[in-house]
């Protein structure tokens, strides 16, 4: 069974990145990178990034991570506040540890490359 099945599919996917983003919006060492943006859309892409990333269905059609985070001169810092804020939409939704701890590892991967590193 997928990360993605696991979590609790498409609904629990939804539930988290709503969540998520209302948690990065109101973070103040991030909020900034989201001033510009189309938040509906990001919504969208998110949510099927995650979905292709922990193992549903690949819709995703995005840039990678690396060209999608180019020129935004990231941090460490930034990277760990959207990594806690994930986290901690995940232990709201009451995610069983083991399986935060496999999403941690997956964002975790992706960090060289949002940092552009």
């Amino acid at each position: 069974m997928s990360l993605y099945e696991k979590l609790g599919g498409e609904p629990a996917i939804d539930a988290a990145v709503d969540i998520f983003y209302r948690k990065v919006l109101s973070n103040d060492r991030i909020s900034q990178f989201f001033e510009s943006t189309d938040m509906e859309a990001q919504h969208a892409k998110q949510k099927a990034f995650m979905t292709m990333a922990f193992g549903g269905p690949n819709n995703y059609t995005g840039k990678d991570m690396r060209e999608a985070h180019k020129g935004m001169k990231l941090n460490d810092d930034h990277f760990n506040a959207v990594a806690e804020e994930l986290v901690a939409t995940l232990n709201e939704l009451k995610v069983p540890q083991e399986l935060i701890d496999e999403v941690v590892a997956i964002v975790s991967g992706a960090k060289g490359d949002v940092l552009n590193k």
